[in-house]
């Protein structure tokens, strides 16, 4: 449950009244007046979110963009309430929420995304002999774009469409490691967001912390057996010009087929994603 609660520098003067919605005179942002004001000053605070490195004060979005704090607060409540931002409420920040990484995947899918990546998955998926694939963040989830499967290889989980936990995915983890530490705290605040699969995998934040330390350090996300037992994966994050993390590229290989290890495989995923990323820039 999201709990709003009033930071210390609000003023309990100000008017809660609807009426406030409608934008100050001397907006900055605003070169005319706006046909729908509330509109206007919502797509602007989701703007200016997802332009943060991470969660932001009220009172920052409420100054920067010269929108009073009151109205601020009702659309950051309305919002919350349809999962475009969510309340970290023990920093009294507001970050992006799941509809928001939504609406960013579908965005990711209409682009040329796919296009860009499928020979890249390709080469890589040629390049080491097993099974490639490339997704997008949606949500807590991933979703697969692109997959290329080696021949002689087994049938994978992670085909075109599919939806994963991204807390268990190699490429999940990927993404997860490149966002800032308080988005990843806003999307899972307790062990009630941990989906499971195979009985392994982080149950709590304090779990993901670990893996997600990890990843950083390593260069590269891998995962054994959390999404499908007896298979290992190796993901690397896709990054845009702002170093926001877009989509990964990941291997996947059964582990009982093949000697295979996470740190031979990940120079050739690396290389793909630093590809890709440069192509979309």
């Amino acid at each position: 449950m999201i709990r709003f609660h009033r930071d210390p520098f609000d003023d309990p003067a100000v008017s809660c009244d609807p009426v406030s919605v409608i934008p100050d005179i001397h907006d900055p942002g605003a070169a005319r007046a706006p046909q729908v004001p509330a509109a206007d000053q919502t797509l602007r605070i989701l703007s200016f979110l997802a332009r943060q490195r991470g969660p932001a004060a009220a009172h920052a979005i409420s100054d920067h963009l010269g929108i009073p704090r009151s109205s601020v607060y009702h659309l950051l409540a309305a919002m919350a309430a349809h999962g475009f931002v969510v309340h970290i409420a023990s920093e009294r920040r507001w970050g992006l929420g799941t509809a928001a990484f939504e609406l960013a995947g579908g965005y990711t899918r209409q682009q040329p995304l796919a296009r860009l990546g499928r020979p890249l998955v390709s080469g890589l998926a040629d390049r080491v002999g097993e099974s490639a694939h490339l997704a997008v963040m949606t949500g807590r989830d991933v979703l697969y774009i692109v997959e290329e499967r080696a021949p002689r290889r087994p049938a994978l989980v992670s085909e075109v469409g599919v939806r994963l936990p991204a807390h268990l995915a190699a490429t999940g983890r990927a993404m997860l490691a490149a966002l800032p530490r308080e988005q990843v705290r806003a999307l899972y605040p307790d062990a009630a967001t941990f989906a499971d699969r195979t009985g392994r995998g982080p149950r709590r934040p304090s779990e993901l912390r670990d893996v997600l330390r990890r990843t950083r350090q390593d260069g590269y996300a891998s995962e054994d057996g959390e999404v499908t037992l007896g298979f290992r994966s190796i993901g690397v994050a896709v990054l845009d010009h702002t170093g926001w993390p877009v989509a990964a590229l990941a291997v996947t290989w059964e582990a009982a087929a093949t000697a295979l290890a996470g740190a031979s495989v990940a120079p050739a995923v690396r290389s793909a994603a630093d590809e890709l990323s440069r192509r979309l820039r």
